[in-house]
């Protein structure tokens, strides 16, 4: 897992992925638009291992609906830790944080605001694909 903390920090990637079959793919998407593009157009998130500089409530959905089997996050928000642990994904991370903050500094995450008090994995990935839905208007 440290080869791929390197690579994340070394490369100034935001996310890097180890596939199941030990394959390293690297992306600089913002937000979690790599994560979803992966969960929703290749099964590459099962049984992965993954690097991530911030993760959010989003991303740990879709981490989880995607099968991910270890993870390692610099930054990640409280709600986001306690849905990973409540699947049984293991991780570690560099600092936790009560939410991610807004690109502007100006408040939450809007996606972290959207999925509050959700339960249900499958209705927060329907909020999640509405709300990429809306962006790419």
């Amino acid at each position: 897992m440290q080869g791929l903390i390197d690579l994340l920090h070394e490369g100034e990637y935001s996310l890097v992925v180890e596939s199941r079959e030990g394959d390293i793919t690297t992306y600089t998407g913002r937000g979690v638009s790599d994560l979803y593009q992966l969960y929703t157009e290749s099964g590459l998130l099962c049984g992965a291992r993954v690097a991530d500089k911030v993760v959010g409530i989003g991303a740990a959905v879709l981490m989880a609906m995607g099968g991910v089997k270890y993870y390692y996050v610099d930054v990640i928000s409280s709600g986001a830790l306690s849905l990973l642990n409540s699947v049984g994904i293991e991780g570690r991370y560099a600092k936790q944080v009560e939410y991610i903050v807004n690109r502007t500094g100006t408040g939450r995450c809007p996606l972290e605001s959207l999925l509050d008090g959700e339960q249900c994995l499958p209705k927060m990935v329907d909020k999640i694909s509405r709300f990429m839905a809306d962006k790419k208007l």
